[in-house]
């Protein structure tokens, strides 16, 4: 039970992070990615959470 609430935990921080991340790059160009925004938020977290989750698998003993 308590890996399905470290995995929404870190889910919901990834979530929140990767908002950050894109609101961030966007100032730093000047202007908001349109349409396309939804790919690139798609193409940050995807990585992230990829990688956070293989942790997570690693860390509580899992394959």
């Amino acid at each position: 039970m308590s890996e399905i609430l470290w995995f929404t935990l870190v889910a919901i921080g990834l979530y929140f992070f990767s908002d950050w991340l894109l609101d961030f790059i966007e100032r730093l160009r000047g202007k908001r990615f349109g349409e396309n925004r939804p790919l690139i938020f798609f193409a940050i977290i995807l990585p992230l959470a990829v990688a956070s989750f293989w942790l997570l698998r690693r860390l509580s003993g899992g394959e």
